[in-house]
């Protein structure tokens, strides 16, 4: 144990901080972002955070709610493009999704994909059912709080760390494991997550959790985790792949990967034909 790392008194950055990563906030460019011709104008990337936007977009589109037709913008966080000063004032925490909603007198600016997805469902009185509101906003929030162990967590330590190191990952696939069981749990007696209507928070849950148990986050981690235990969860999961709204939006803002499957903007249905 003599050679475990000592924390120090009193932390610094380390000279050598991996990529885009600071102690600190605000713009580093001058950047103005484009402005398309709906009134919803979407910055993201089709990473989980920001396909759960998307989905519900092109659900709402497929609802016949005509309003919300957008344009999206992709945001290529691995080029630091979060960073420029028209994003930052948008979001001042630098992360996708963001969304800037032209349609009133004023613009109004919104962050967090929990935040922008209840505003939509509000804003359009869809997905957010009155006989399950509240069971639906504590699916929600329950994945605003669990994602961070899975994504910051699991997927990090497993999937991007520079070394392998047992600790984290014993204590994340744990963590992570339970939460998969606290779902599967939920969705043993009813189809979707809050009850039994499809909802914002299927929505938010699905990118996170369903990418999980399909094999699409983290490479091997479904196998490494043992995902296909949870049949409940199984089940829903396919359940909402087969959505072809899920499927437009998950392409929404992709750059990367199979290119039938990448549309990097989006400003019509014409553009995911």
């Amino acid at each position: 144990m003599s050679d475990a790392y000592q924390p120090p008194r009193i932390w610094t950055p380390p000279a050598n901080s991996p990529g885009l990563n600071r102690d600190t906030a605000g713009p580093r460019t001058e950047v103005e972002l484009p402005i398309g011709q709906h009134p919803l104008q979407l910055y993201s990337m089709a990473t989980p955070n920001g396909v759960k936007v998307t989905i519900l977009l092109e659900e709402l589109l497929a609802a016949g709610h005509s309003g919300a037709e957008y344009d999206a913008w992709p945001i290529r966080i691995g080029e630091g493009e979060q960073f420029g000063s028209g994003f930052v004032g948008i979001n001042p925490n630098s992360k996708i999704p963001a969304l800037l909603d032209r349609s009133g007198t004023e613009p109004v600016r919104l962050f967090e994909s929990g935040s922008i997805l209840l505003y939509l469902a509000e804003k359009f009185g869809a997905f957010l059912p009155a006989a399950q509101r509240t069971e639906t906003l504590n699916w929600l929030f329950w994945q605003m709080g669990s994602a961070p162990f899975l994504g910051g967590g699991f997927g990090h330590f497993y999937a991007y760390a520079p070394e392998k190191l047992e600790y984290p990952i014993n204590r994340y696939a744990m963590e992570t494991r339970r939460q998969l069981d606290v779902l599967n749990r939920q969705l043993a007696d009813r189809p979707f997550v809050a009850g039994q209507e499809y909802s914002i928070a299927d929505m938010a849950i699905w990118p996170w959790y369903g990418a999980l148990m399909r094999g699409d986050l983290y490479g091997s981690a479904a196998e490494f985790l043992s995902v296909q235990e949870y049949s409940h969860v199984r089940r829903w999961s396919d359940d909402i792949a087969a959505r072809p709204a899920v499927q437009r939006g998950r392409r929404v803002n992709k750059f990367w990967g199979d290119e039938a499957e990448q549309v990097p903007e989006r400003h019509s249905a014409a553009d995911l034909d």
